[in-house]
C-alpha cells in the first residue's frame, strides 16, 4: 500500500491533468462549462474520483449535470489514457467522476447564516428598550463587598 501523501501528490496531479485536457480538448460541448475541483486517489492507487461542478450558460440557467456527466462517461477513456501518458505510473489509475455539491452546501449554508443574522438584528432591536424585571441590580450585597479594587482595607 503506498503512502498517503504520495496519493495526495498523484491526486493533485490527475487533478490538473484532467482540467487541462477538458479545458484544450473539443470532445463534447457539454464539457465546456465543467470545472475540476477535487481529486482523490485510493490508497492503493488504482482508483481515481475526479470531483467537478457544472455552470450554468447564463446566471438564471439552471446547470446540465446530466449531459455533464453522460459526457465525461463518454470520455473517461481518452482521459484515461492522457493520465497514463502523463503521469508516468506502472499502474494508471481507473477514474471515476463524481459531482462536487459543496457549492450547493455553501450557498445553503450562508442562506441559513444570513437568515440568522437578521433574526439576531431584530432581536437586537427588540432588546434596546427593554428594562429589567427586577431591581436595577439584583444581586444582594453585604457591607464589605462595596470596596472597588477588592483588597482588604
Amino acid at each position: 500500500m503506498a503512502d498517503s501523501a504520495r496519493a495526495g501528490r498523484m491526486a493533485k496531479r490527475i487533478q490538473t491533468i484532467v482540467a487541462t485536457a477538458i479545458d484544450q480538448q473539443n470532445w463534447d460541448r457539454r464539457l465546456e462549462l465543467v470545472t475540476v475541483t477535487d481529486a482523490r486517489v485510493t490508497g492503493d492507487l488504482h482508483d481515481a474520483t475526479v470531483y467537478y461542478t457544472v455552470r450554468g450558460r447564463e446566471i438564471e440557467d439552471a446547470p446540465d449535470h446530466e449531459g455533464a456527466e453522460e459526457a465525461l462517461n463518454r470520455v473517461k477513456g481518452q482521459l484515461r489514457k492522457i493520465v497514463g501518458d502523463q503521469l508516468g505510473v506502472r499502474f494508471t489509475p481507473t477514474l471515476s467522476f463524481a459531482l462536487d455539491t459543496v457549492p450547493e452546501a455553501s450557498a445553503h449554508m450562508e442562506a441559513l447564516l444570513a437568515k440568522a443574522r437578521a433574526r439576531d438584528a431584530e432581536l437586537a432591536k427588540l432588546a434596546e428598550n427593554a428594562t429589567p424585571a427586577g431591581a436595577e441590580d439584583p444581586y444582594k450585597k453585604t457591607s464589605g463587598e462595596d470596596v472597588a479594587d477588592g483588597s482588604d482595607r
